[in-house]
């Protein structure tokens, strides 16, 4: 039987319908809820987490909309799907775009054959972390579902579509 494991990325309240929420991002809960509950494998969730300090990072001054702060109720993941968590579902916190963690974590399982990504945004997270496990494990097949996923906008969404598809990560419609 096929190992698969899905990531669900940063679908967090900040990124859906807070500071940072885009319509897009409000669009494709209802399609990550689904995928969830058809999911026949592991499911682990990764929360971008930032603190007090965020300004004051390379990323606050890059992006000075402060964001995913722990604690807060932005930072939480979306209440749709946190009812769909089971009580020991791993959850990554991760102070970066990508988590080497969560590679480390799936890496660790010699019998995995595909990790399945959804979430936020597309064309940064995701796609760190796509580009993060099949770097960790090239034979193993990465595939990002198109419709579970959104980007900072529509056009950015499927630049890091098509930048993941030359990758050999399976973009699935």
């Amino acid at each position: 039987m096929e190992k698969s494991v899905l990531v669900v990325v940063d679908m967090q309240k900040d990124f859906i319908d807070g500071a940072l929420g885009t319509k897009e991002a409000v669009a494709i809960v209802q399609n990550v809820a689904d995928k969830i509950r058809n999911f026949d494998g592991e499911i682990v969730f990764t929360r971008d987490t930032h603190f007090e300090n965020y300004m004051e990072t390379q990323e606050g001054k890059k992006l000075p909309v402060p964001h995913c702060i722990k604690g807060t109720d932005g930072w939480q993941i979306a209440d749709e799907l946190k009812a769909l968590m089971a009580e020991d579902t791993k959850i990554f916190d991760k102070p970066a775009f990508g988590s080497v963690e969560l590679a480390e974590y799936l890496s660790d399982n010699s019998e995995l054959e595909t990790v399945e990504l959804v979430g936020l945004c597309t064309d940064i997270c995701v796609i760190s972390n796509a580009m993060l496990i099949k770097a960790f494990m090239p034979e193993v097949n990465v595939v990002v579902d198109e419709k579970c996923c959104a980007g900072v906008t529509p056009e950015s969404h499927s630049n890091a579509l098509e930048a993941m598809k030359m990758c050999q990560i399976e973009v699935e419609d």
